[in-house]
């Protein structure tokens, strides 16, 4: 079976520019409160604006139009009273020729009178060949009259109507205008013709002053938009600039450095805050000060006691280990106190030497001796080194390594450290339970895991796991003579490497820990090994069931 591949195309550059301006847009959104109020100023100032410009051009619009209509209405009104007139003053004729130059001189008039150059005379009724011929000018065109507004004209004789229209204006353009209609008498042979008076009025003058008001308007606002965003940035460069220089000086108190202070200028709120700071950054400074000292006094107090109870304790040591050889020849009850001597001064040594390492770490003095070890070889040395111990305790200690063969830097003598910790806790609160130790890898780190089954820890008991002397049961007495100080050391050494330690554990389903040590020297993000194991997910404990173990070195067991 073939398949297919397509391969789509990259995106566009525009598409990419795009992009990244948007990303950046968003993270200046999400990070600079000066942006941030900039841009809602202005957005809020721009709408409201807006708004105002808009109602203030539709309000202006209809003045202007109710102003020019009423002046086109009036002048309309005048011309056509003085035509009436006129008409009403005429002797009655029985000529056409006679009624037709009347015609034409009422159109002139009307002409003279308004300031209209679109006029037309219809006559209302039949026609006749004694009444005047309809009188239409050469830039009227009669499509403008309407069969609503004649209607109007027609049925109406002393009322006058208009009608918004379209007037043209030349080169297929056309201009706003409004065409006026009224009524004209003629006198006539038996009695009185009645005549259609439209006269058209153009707009373009109050267009052209709304036109020029709007544009206005919007500039205005524009620059009012511009100008806003402008005092908005001053200002708000006067309040965020101290504080951006606040946040600065306290990341940097916060990074150690003890010595830095805000500037204090007048006595305004700003001020106030910064001499705040300064007051809080002197007593901070003080306390850490006074801190510093008293563990520096600790530390070499500490250091000091275990130098100087090495000597005494080395000559205790030889004295303890001269008794206890010969602890047969003494009474039982002289030679059990030769063996609890012995005991006990072999974990004053112990503790003495946790002590030692402790007070180097406090005082930042440790020093990695980096060789290329291999995690999987150096957990089987461990686990072999331990069978002694897991086989008194009746535990069953399984290696589980399907990666982590690879040689990588780190100090082998404090990882074994580590792992030989992590496999004696998990032997003394194992409860007999088999312990799996897993090890993998990945590209970036590798990983060591302890298991086991045993009584495990409270949420509260997780948290402090890794506290010096602290103990979960202090009632329970330690079986491998431990210090307290183990679990805190093989801390410090996995993050000498830039690696972690991590815990898991619930009360009846064991503990489980995890150590990741880096593949190249960086802080490791994660981890080749689950912290939560795979029994919480969906396995059991009956996967040993599963496998079969494998004999790789005399008193270790691999499963695969």
């Amino acid at each position: 079976m073939t398949g297919v591949v397509r391969t789509l195309p990259p995106p566009r550059r525009g598409v990419r520019d795009w992009r990244a301006t948007r990303d950046r847009l968003a993270t200046l959104w999400r990070r600079s409160l000066r942006f941030r109020t900039i841009v809602i100023t202005v957005t809020l100032t721009a709408v409201t604006i807006l708004v105002t410009c808009v109602a203030m051009a539709l309000v202006i619009q209809n003045e202007l139009f109710t102003a020019r209509k009423d002046q086109v209405l009036l002048e309309a009104q005048r011309a056509t009273a003085a035509a009436q007139a006129t008409l009403d003053a005429a002797v009655d004729s029985t000529d056409p020729a006679a009624a037709q130059t009347l015609m034409n001189g009422i159109a002139t008039r009307l002409s003279q009178q308004s300031s209209s150059d679109l006029i037309a005379l219809y006559r209302i009724g039949p026609p006749s060949p004694l009444a005047p011929q309809p009188f239409i000018s050469p830039a009227f065109q009669s499509r403008l009259v309407t069969e609503a507004l004649r209607t109007q004209v027609q049925s109406s004789p002393d009322l006058q109507w208009w009608q918004s229209v379209a007037l043209p204006a030349g080169n297929g353009r056309e201009v706003p205008g409004i065409l006026v209609g009224h009524q004209l008498r003629f006198p006539a042979e038996d009695g009185v013709d009645y005549y259609e008076l439209y006269m058209g009025y153009d707009l373009t003058s109050a267009s052209q002053t709304l036109a020029f008001v709007q544009v206005l308007l919007w500039v205005v606002g524009l620059v009012l938009v511009v100008l806003i965003g402008a005092i908005a940035w001053f200002v708000l460069r006067s309040v965020t600039t101290p504080i951006a220089d606040a946040a600065e000086t306290s990341a940097k108190l916060a990074a150690g450095d003890l010595g830095v202070r805000l500037p204090v200028r007048g006595e305004d709120e700003l001020a106030t805050l910064n001499r705040s700071f300064n007051a809080m950054a002197d007593s901070i400074e003080s306390q850490i000060k006074e801190l510093a000292d008293l563990s520096l006094v600790q530390q070499r107090f500490v250091s000091d006691v275990s130098h100087e109870l090495r000597t005494p304790l080395t000559t205790i040591r030889l004295a303890a280990d001269m008794i206890n050889d010969q602890r047969e020849e003494f009474d039982p009850a002289t030679g059990r106190a030769a063996e609890l001597l012995h005991a006990q001064v072999q974990r004053f040594e112990v503790l003495l030497t946790d002590l030692l390492e402790i007070s180097r770490y406090d005082a930042g003095s440790v020093q990695l001796e980096l060789e290329a070890t291999s995690l999987a070889h150096l957990a089987e040395d461990v686990i072999l080194s331990m069978e002694q111990l897991a086989e008194g305790h009746g535990s069953d200690v399984r290696l589980v390594a399907p990666g982590g063969y690879t040689p990588v830097e780190m100090d082998a003598r404090r990882v074994r450290r580590i792992v030989r910790n992590l496999l004696g806790n998990a032997i003394e609160h194992g409860e007999g339970r088999p312990i799996v130790v897993s090890v993998d890898s990945d590209r970036d780190a590798v990983a060591l895991g302890v298991r086991d089954f045993g009584l495990g820890m409270r949420p509260d008991d997780v948290e402090r796991v890794f506290d010096r002397f602290w103990r979960a049961d202090p009632s329970r007495v330690r079986t491998i003579g431990g210090t307290g100080l183990g679990l805190s050391i093989a801390l410090g050494d996995a993050r000498l490497h830039g690696g972690t330690l991590a815990v898991w554990s619930e009360p009846g389903r064991g503990s489980n820990f995890v150590l990741t040590l880096p593949r190249n020297g960086r802080p490791v993000n994660s981890s080749p090994l689950p912290l939560v194991p795979d029994d919480e997910q969906g396995g059991a404990l009956e996967a040993f069931g599963l496998t079969q173990p494998i004999a790789t070195r005399p008193g270790i067991r691999r499963t695969t």
